[in-house]
């Protein structure tokens, strides 16, 4: 076993450029499963913009967990994903990123490496943060510390004050990894069985884009404006072509979220939570 790098802690590692269009805007909706219904967010007259695209302008920061910890990217899990909406997110511009490495935490199976982003367009105006939780496989037991509870944002014990259902495609893995997530575990039937699935699964953060818009339908009048930030713990997979149901309740001010498939019922968003206005 390696012995996380601790020293990177607190560094500002090197920043990424991201340049994107309204196609990209777009290409993004479609990933996330927006349809004939959702024209705001895919037609270029008045393109409004998801506020969960906020990801994918930083997600070269989840390669940052590689300045911490030595491990095969097939030993990585995105465990944990936090975005905050800082200023409207323009339909095209050129943005750029700087990431953090917050925590590296101990958790005896693995490390939980924490990575905090910055995003700013080309006047240096923040437009939004983005907090990334990495698992790596095999890297923990080097006796760190255990790190924070996840468990804030439990669901409570009665009724979702709303719920949605929301079909995915067979193919969305594939349209979905067109915003920049190629990992070939999404595609690939082989690569995919090497990572202990019988078929490629939907990437995490496509279906932290499902919940997303089921907030922001439910809560938002699909008004990007409304809403703020949204956090999820991811714990569980999606098949291409399965059903994420969506329950949220309004408590405390915030809408604590969780999310399952409705063919399996299984679990894969939990610990959620959103601010809107």
């Amino acid at each position: 076993m390696t012995t996380p790098n601790l020293s990177i802690i607190g560094q500002k590692l090197d920043p990424s450029v991201y340049e994107y269009s309204e196609k990209d805007v777009i290409l993004y909706a479609l990933g996330v499963g927006c349809g004939c219904e959702d024209l705001r967010f895919l037609y270029e007259n008045d393109l409004k913009v998801l506020p969960t695209f906020a990801v994918v302008p930083a997600f070269p920061a989840l390669f940052s967990i590689g300045a911490a910890v030595d491990v095969s990217p097939m030993m990585i899990l995105h465990g944990e994903q936090r975005i905050e909406i800082c200023a409207p997110i323009p339909t095209s511009a050129r943005l750029t990123t700087t990431p953090v490495i917050t925590g590296i935490y101990d958790k005896v199976k693995g490390a939980l490496v924490i990575i905090e982003t910055e995003t700013v367009d080309a006047n240096g105006q923040l437009l939004f943060k983005n907090v990334f939780g990495a698992f790596a496989r095999g890297a923990g037991g080097f006796g760190g510390e255990r790190g924070p509870s996840t468990s804030r944002h439990a669901a409570p014990d009665r009724k979702p004050d709303r719920l949605t259902e929301m079909k995915t495609q067979p193919e969305q893995a594939l349209l979905y990894r067109l915003s920049g997530d190629r990992n070939p575990l999404h595609a690939d039937p082989a690569f995919a069985k090497m990572g202990g699935f019988d078929t490629p699964i939907l990437h995490g953060l496509c279906t932290f884009g499902y919940v997303g818009r089921a907030i922001l339908a439910e809560f938002c009048e699909n008004d990007p404006a409304r809403f703020k930030d949204f956090e999820a713990r991811f714990v569980g997979v999606v098949y291409p072509g399965e059903t994420i149901v969506t329950e949220m309740w309004r408590e405390d001010g915030r809408v604590l979220v969780r999310a399952r498939t409705k063919e399996r019922g299984q679990l894969v968003i939990h610990n959620a939570a959103a601010t809107v206005a």
